[in-house]
């Protein structure tokens, strides 16, 4: 939405340091000191803090009207018994540390049906296009909800986080450009986040030069100590993905090499 309406752009500069945003009477963490990051630099991350103020310097009307755009506190229109609506509560109720942690996922609810279609937008030139459970051959009418220069933009910002340098290097796929967000939060029970208990998420597509496929992929509690996206739902996005594109015969559009992936155990680490 920033990008969109000519707030930032991929290289401004969002002052981290000190790791830790103060509001009221919450703060916001980052897993990682930084000094500074660049937008591209706040996605690929995963910077609560950076999200936070580029959320801030927003209007919550022009924040509400993006989600809604995308399907959020809609129901997706599958037709499917029990599909949800999530949540998404009215912009006047927000308060500012609402409105600054719904830029990473606090404080709303959606379901992972609706996370994949809102990707979609990036991955379709900034499009909605309706849902379906079956193959239609006649492509439904898409909706623009963004500027195509901005999907291609936040594209390749996500394809920044799918490298060694991002959260979700196990979400890399030999001969394919990916790109992709992690996602690791609390559990909500009874109404508060536990504290020991987590959700980890992994939405991206590919190929990310020519978007074919959206996949998400979320793991609800997971165990093992292990918790973080990138390290338990990257790489069950990569192998559904790889088959996938296989199965498609899609031709590959990135380098024939072995993919470098951290030390197996190494967990890479996002805010939550």
């Amino acid at each position: 939405l920033a990008l969109e309406g000519g707030r930032v752009r991929p290289d401004s500069v969002i002052q981290i340091a000190p790791g830790s945003l103060s509001i009221g009477a919450a703060t916001i963490h980052d897993a990682h000191f930084e000094r500074s990051l660049t937008v591209a630099q706040v996605i690929q991350k995963s910077s609560n803090v950076g999200a936070a103020k580029i959320a801030l310097a927003l209007s919550a009307e022009s924040m509400w009207e993006m989600f809604r755009d995308v399907g959020f506190g809609t129901a997706p229109g599958l037709g499917f018994p029990g599909e949800a609506a999530g949540k998404l509560r009215p912009y006047r109720s927000w308060r500012p540390i609402e409105q600054a942690t719904m830029s990473y996922g606090h404080g709303i609810s959606v379901s992972l049906v609706q996370l994949a279609r809102a990707y979609s937008v990036f991955a379709r030139d900034g499009e909605l296009v309706p849902l379906s459970m079956l193959h239609v051959d006649i492509p439904p009418a898409a909706r623009r909800v963004m500027a195509v220069r901005t999907a291609a933009a936040v594209r390749a910002m996500l394809e920044m986080a799918v490298n060694r340098s991002g959260t979700a290097p196990r979400a890399q796929i030999m001969g394919y450009r990916v790109a992709g967000k992690t996602g690791t939060a609390h559990k909500q029970e009874n109404g508060n986040y536990a504290a020991d208990k987590y959700v980890a998420s992994f939405v991206g597509f590919a190929p990310a030069s020519h978007p074919r496929l959206v996949i998400a992929v979320m793991i609800d509690e997971p165990s093992a100590g292990r918790y973080y996206g990138g390290t338990v739902a990257a790489p069950v996005f990569a192998q559904v993905m790889a088959g996938a594109l296989r199965v498609l015969d899609v031709p590959p559009d990135g380098p024939m090499q072995p993919i470098e992936l951290p030390p197996e155990g190494e967990e890479v680490k996002e805010s939550v």
